[in-house]
């Protein structure tokens, strides 16, 4: 995995949410939610955890064995599955400036389902002017240039994560997985969206966004392999502990695949806060934002709800918009 580096630089009452203000109660007086609490009401999303709570020794059981795992990164990817072999080839290809659209169709047409990946992107709505509707992208050259260099990068980023988050297991990480995947694209996005006005490198935010979740799937499945049948570890310190790992988790196996360092930086920076590196505080942001979207357009909260939308600025509210689930 050492070419990553290489070629990509460039449940009950007290743990509900607060509840909406009213008419008569300003949102202004509503404190933004913190990353604990929003991750506390993800989490317990994720799990859709009932009302039986998990002993406090089987808590510290699984974390336990996810503080080993953080500490011995070599273990921890050997759970992750090997990315498609064509996938380094592409990126060498896209790397050069020069790039030529045949000879990455060539390269392209010896994967099949990554072709289907390529035309499928290239057909969203987002690359078509809603005034001019373009008709249906069935040309691989044609969607190499429609989705440009960076639009390529960015699917080959996403395909060879996809096997990461879709690791088969238990039950748990069976139904979580996908979910976990689909909040780590939109982070991704968000991360990317937000870069320029932070001075950050879109590209690698975007990798960031993909990549921080890796130790979460890995919590999902020592949770899956250890906990009893009949309860769900849920408790706040749970959960606080179980984030801050999977995160050290996340950021020690990209180190471990030589991603670029502010990739890895930023993913080790869990709580970032304003004088935190540009990469790390799109990130956090990227994350905040697409916890919240899928919160909302699970129907967890209605989009206006000040647990949302409180401390969001004109161009967070921006890219909440372009990640919601019909127009992303």
């Amino acid at each position: 995995m050492g070419w990553i580096g290489k070629l990509l630089n460039g449940g009950d009452a007290k743990n509900k949410p607060a509840p909406a203000t009213t008419a008569a109660q300003p949102e202004a007086a509503r404190q933004p939610a913190t990353s604990a609490e929003i991750d506390a009401v993800y989490y317990r999303w994720l799990a859709a955890a009932g009302a039986t709570q998990a002993a406090p020794q089987e808590e510290q059981q699984i974390l336990d064995a996810l503080m080993r795992l953080a500490s011995e990164p070599v273990a921890g990817a050997a759970l992750v599955p090997r990315i498609p072999a064509i996938i380094p080839q592409l990126m060498r290809t896209l790397q050069d400036e020069n790039m030529s659209a045949a000879e990455l169709s060539r390269q392209l047409a010896q994967d099949v389902p990554l072709v289907a990946e390529v035309y499928r992107e290239a057909n969203r709505p987002c690359y078509h002017s809603r005034y001019n509707a373009s008709p249906s992208i069935n040309n691989m050259e044609g969607a190499i240039m429609l989705l440009g260099q960076n639009g390529m990068r960015m699917l080959l980023a996403r395909v060879a994560f996809r096997p990461i988050v879709s690791m088969q297991s238990g039950g748990l990480t069976i139904r979580t997985a996908p979910l976990i995947w689909r909040q780590s694209e939109k982070c991704a996005l968000a991360a990317n969206l937000l870069a320029p006005a932070l001075q950050a490198n879109a590209f690698d935010a975007y990798l960031a966004g993909l990549m921080a979740n890796v130790g979460l799937v890995v919590a999902f499945r020592l949770i899956d392999q250890m906990h009893a049948p009949d309860a769900l570890p849920q408790s706040d310190a749970f959960i606080a502990q179980v984030f801050a790992q999977a995160r050290i988790l996340s950021a020690r196996i990209a180190e471990l695949w030589e991603f670029p360092e502010s990739v890895t930086r930023a993913i080790g920076q869990a709580d970032a806060h304003a004088d935190a590196d540009p990469q790390a505080l799109a990130l956090a942001q990227g994350e905040r934002l697409s916890k919240l979207r899928i919160l909302v357009d699970t129907g967890r909260f209605p989009a206006d709800d000040p647990f949302v939308t409180a401390g969001l600025g004109r161009g967070d509210l921006q890219v909440f918009d372009k990640l919601a689930d019909d127009g992303d």
